[in-house]
């Protein structure tokens, strides 16, 4: 919509509400409903600013949002109409009626836009459609926007038939449309001046989800219970994309064997469940959770004649995994100041996807036989915890929690791994409130993870593969956690929270290797302050610092013994990763009049993403020695007023001064082999003002 034509809209619609309803002083007993209509403008395009709000183009844009809310003195029965960001792409748009205590429904609808933040100029053809065209040579293209839409439609109806018995049921369906970033690509040799070895594909996106929720529910005096059915079921209307042209440019491997590639296939699951809660005691509460889930996937292959599917491996993957869980806990106060807890969770995921051959001719030396392998896992959780009222308002608190997971595992496999790991976690925390005005509390975490044995990585042939990378998930960690909270209001106005979060990390190497994570650590600070001026002005201000670091070292290669051949050809190189965070912030909100309502913020924050890698071994190697750290600033003022026309009519003006920049060199002239491009303006500013009519009625 033009700025133009948006302006006739809201006028015309301006003019119309304030003709139908006239200006009163409001009844507090009755309810009111709003209407906005205005105009907004962005200065310039803001590929960050409005990459899910559908404002990223410069120009004008229609601002409408409504509140219709209405009830029925006689039969008690609310009707309400809500309606949001009516003139934009992000628009959401809802009615709902009903009875208290006896019935309700809801029809809504809401649109989700994504705007591609990166500027793609490409010659490749069909994006969109699952018949991508890529040139056959480098080729000079025209800018394309790629982006994803939602459209997604709710329903809803709840009914109480007694006071003990109530039910709800809830239906979403969802359509999604759109293409986003995709190339195919192989380790083949890079050709000069590119990034890779990689075309660009872009992956369409056009599927529909589909959501069931049923809740049955019972509430008596000691007894609630809640059960009920979950099911989804996702269709994707492109289950291949097929691919012509390009790989001319490319060195061997060519990429003319990666086509079709398969797209996400149609599934569908289903869970039933059940939970509630029994009062034994006053003092004694248990609570139980049952769910049964079953997930399927048994779309077809994508077919090519040149590509026929194995024989004895059917038509489909044949996919199906079933989930059992089963959880209970208690909670029980046996003395006035003594609290006990305890919890048992246990979840089966048994993955019975038929264990078939897809390919064959793999060597003696492949880490692969051509065969699927299944994830199948066991976890098995308990917690115990006790609470006690010291004197003087202590509060200790100490608890134990303890994990066991189990994991299928593969005759072949590339990756080392192992079947089982066990975590135990020891807690302590005391509490006070030290006056009317202060309180604080500090906990203490020591957990311990390790497991069985590493299994020996195995090649087709029954020989070793290499073992030296324990995996962070998997690996031996001790693990130390710290934190800090305290809520502190030195005086009536002033109100003051600060919040501290310290972990550290140790891992242990595989067999005294050495290789894979070594430390970790986590930091994070808070505080927040609000400062009431007067009964008219109230101000806030708060400051946020994340500091997460992880230490790993890696060998490019090593041998069936173990052992990493540190040459220049098969490094050792080491890396500190590191992603600091500061935030900032203040605000402030006032009445300077009757008439004038004001308020504004401010916000900055940097983000920093370091990679430290070290020097390898031995110092000829081609490893980089480091690679230059990715800085991203954020910056937001915001400034509104709202001025009182009327009693129930008022002018709302905002203005939007944000801020997007950053030096992320790794798609800083980012080229595929087929010539396209795909960059970033590392410093994006936008100035967006906005002002609208509201008006109120009952």
């Amino acid at each position: 919509m033009s700025a133009r034509s948006a302006a006739s809209f809201a006028a015309a619609a301006l003019a119309a509400v304030t003709t139908v309803f006239a200006a009163e002083a409001e009844d507090p007993t009755k309810p009111v409903s709003e209407f906005s209509a205005g105009l907004g403008y962005l200065n310039n395009d803001g590929r960050r600013f409005g990459q899910y709000s559908g404002m990223n183009e410069k120009g004008g844009y229609l601002l409408l949002d409504l509140f219709l809310n209405r009830r029925d003195d006689a039969t008690g029965t609310w009707t309400q109409l809500w309606g949001r960001n009516l003139g934009l792409d992000s628009r959401q748009l809802r009615f709902e009626q009903n009875r208290q205590g006896n019935w309700g429904y809801f029809v809504e609808y809401g649109r989700t836009p994504r705007n591609e933040p990166y500027t793609v100029t490409t010659a490749v053809g069909g994006i969109g459609t699952n018949n991508v065209t890529v040139p056959n040579a480098p080729a000079a293209g025209s800018p394309y926007d790629l982006k994803t839409r939602r459209d997604a439609i709710g329903l809803g109806f709840d009914k109480v038939f007694s006071k003990e018995w109530d039910l709800k049921v809830r239906f979403r369906n969802e359509e999604k449309e759109g293409a986003r970033l995709f190339a195919r690509g192989s380790t083949g040799t890079v050709p000069a001046g590119f990034r890779g070895n990689f075309e660009f594909t872009p992956e369409p996106i056009d599927s529909t989800t589909r959501q069931l929720d049923v809740i049955l529910g019972y509430t008596g005096e000691k007894l609630q219970l809640s059960g009920g059915f979950y099911g989804t079921m996702f269709n994707n209307r492109f289950n291949q994309l097929n691919i012509t042209g390009g790989s001319a440019v490319l060195a061997a491997p060519a990429n003319t064997a990666f086509t079709p590639i398969g797209l996400p296939p149609d599934n569908s699951s289903y869970q039933l469940n059940l939970s509630g809660g029994y009062s034994f005691t006053p003092s004694t509460r248990g609570t139980f959770k049952l769910a049964r889930s079953s997930a399927k996937q048994d779309d077809a292959f994508p077919s090519h004649p040149a590509q026929p599917v194995a024989p004895g491996v059917g038509g489909n993957l044949g996919a199906k995994v079933e989930t059992t869980l089963a959880q209970a806990g208690i909670v029980s106060r046996p003395m006035p100041r003594l609290t006990l807890r305890a919890d048992l969770r246990y979840e089966d995921r048994d993955d019975r996807t038929p264990v078939l051959t897809y390919f064959t001719g793999t060597s003696a030396t492949s880490t692969s036989d051509g065969a699927n392998e299944p994830r199948s896992y066991r976890t098995t959780k308990g917690m115990a915890e006790a609470s006690y009222l010291l004197p003087y308002e202590f509060r200790l608190t100490g608890g134990i929690d303890a994990e066991e997971k189990k994991r299928n595992t593969s005759p072949v496999r590339i990756v080392s791994y192992r079947a089982t790991t066990d975590e135990m976690a020891y807690r302590v925390e005391l509490r006070r409130s030290m006056s009317e005005t202060l309180t604080g509390a500090i906990s203490y975490v020591y957990s311990d993870r390790d497991g069985s044995a590493f299994q020996t990585t195995t090649l087709k042939g029954g020989g070793r593969g290499s073992n030296l990378i324990a995996p962070l998930h998997l690996a031996d960690r001790e693990r130390d956690k710290v934190r800090f909270s305290s809520n502190w209001t030195p005086t009536e106005p002033l109100s003051i929270q600060f919040f501290v979060d310290w972990a550290d990390d140790k891992y242990s190497g595989r067999d005294g290797s050495g290789f894979g994570p070594r430390k970790g650590r986590a930091q994070n600070y808070s505080l927040d302050a609000s400062y009431r001026f007067s009964d008219k002005w109230l101000g806030n201000a708060w400051f946020n610092r994340n500091d997460t670091r992880a230490e790993q070292a890696t060998c490019e290669a090593a041998t069936s013994a173990g052992v990493c051949p540190a040459t220049a050809g098969d490094p050792v190189y080491r890396a500190n990763l590191r992603n600091r965070s500061d935030s900032l912030g203040f605000g402030l909100r006032g009445e300077p009049s009757g008439a004038w309502t004001l308020g504004g913020d401010l916000s900055y924050s940097v983000i920093k993403d370091g990679y430290g890698q070290l020097p390898a071994l031995p110092p000829t190697s081609t490893v980089p020695a480091s690679l230059p750290e990715v800085r991203t600033e954020l910056t937001r003022f915001n400034l509104y007023a709202k001025y009182a026309l009327a009693k129930n009519a008022s002018l709302r003006l905002e203005y939007i001064y944000d801020r997007y920049k950053n030096n992320d060199w790794t798609w800083t002239n980012f080229s595929y082999v087929d010539g396209t491009t795909v960059s970033e303006n590392p410093n994006q500013r936008v100035n967006y003002l906005g002002a609208s009519y509201v008006y109120r009625w009952q």
